[in-house]
């Protein structure tokens, strides 16, 4: 549960980090665990690859398993990915009204304090994967390289959005490739689809930062795109909801999943038509309904493999 009361800085106050022991708080908040919705933006593509490797959900315990384990997972490295983020963009947040005030840039932790967070977090990072098969392993080492180049691509291109969509729904390939041990097509349309969604919700979510990413000198698709963002946002959607139909087909899922995703897709129609581009805290509240499409998705998945199309003739 997100705390409602918040300041200029992005870190919300009251929360359960502030009756926290003190010398704790700081790395809580640098690994991010006050606001879960970026965790959920990693985990969901993780569940979703699961389901969509899972004809008739077979084997639901092993499945239930894999879902707590990729839980687990999203937790950590996302949070190892925030803290090498704030390492690597400690001068960049203290120019910026709604970072200056995280661990690093205020201070509270220092850049050796947190590159021994890192280490810390990725050797759990490493002992979730390992409990994985062989080909997953291999693949959740390759997405470091991802990880690593992300701080970077805000300073080269007015498109870090997409290197975010290409990190974030990786787990979309490993969660396949945990239960199938490969990849196939379907996850390879998954992992389009949710590039797309990324493209659409961090584009919103770069909304609120457009003014100080000037003075601070970095690029985003929100600086690129400006007062034409919202024709964007609404093909950045309809790729990812045409793209997510097209993995269900290729997963032969049944009917229920096409009725369900109609409905996610409404609400990313909702996000782009409505989202208040110059409205920093209803960017913010657009960006984190997109834990409701997360969990619509997901319905989507389940009930199409529970009731799969009938075999053609």
């Amino acid at each position: 549960m997100e705390p409602a009361e918040t300041t200029a800085s992005d870190m919300p106050q009251g929360g359960w980090v502030d009756r926290m022991p003190g010398a704790a708080r700081p790395y809580l908040r640098l690994a991010r665990l006050d606001r879960p919705i970026g965790t959920w933006l990693l985990l969901f593509p993780c569940w979703w690859g699961l389901v969509l490797a899972s004809p008739g959900l077979a084997a639901p315990r092993h499945l239930a398993l894999l879902a707590v384990l990729f839980a687990l997972g999203a937790a950590v490295m996302r949070g190892a990915g925030c803290t090498f983020n704030d390492i690597i963009d400690r001068d960049i947040d203290a120019k910026v009204a709604r970072t200056k005030s995280r661990p690093i840039p205020s201070g509270a932790v220092s850049p050796g304090q947190a590159a021994a967070f890192l280490v810390l977090q990725l050797a759990l990072g490493l002992a979730i994967l390992l409990s994985f098969n062989r080909f997953t392993i291999v693949l959740g080492f390759s997405s470091l390289l991802l990880v690593a180049a992300y701080p970077f691509m805000k300073r080269i291109t007015y498109w870090p959005q997409a290197w975010l969509g290409l990190t974030f729904n990786w787990g979309a390939l490993l969660g396949f490739a945990a239960v199938a041990g490969d990849i196939g097509p379907p996850a390879l349309l998954l992992y389009a689809a949710g590039f797309f969604w990324t493209l659409g919700y961090d584009t919103i979510y770069a909304h609120q930062d457009k003014d100080d990413d000037l003075i601070a000198g970095v690029k985003s698709l929100a600086l690129k795109l400006g007062d034409g963002t919202r024709p964007w946002l609404v093909g950045f959607y309809t790729v990812a909801a045409a793209l997510m139909v097209a993995a269900g087909i290729a997963a032969g899922l049944g009917w229920p999943f096409y009725a369900l995703s109609a409905l996610a897709f409404a609400q990313l129609l909702w996000q782009a038509l409505t989202a208040a581009l110059d409205d920093p805290a209803d960017c913010l509240a657009k960006f984190r309904s997109n834990r409701l499409f997360g969990w619509l998705v997901l319905a989507a998945l389940i009930a199409g493999q529970a009731w799969p199309a009938a075999p053609s003739s």
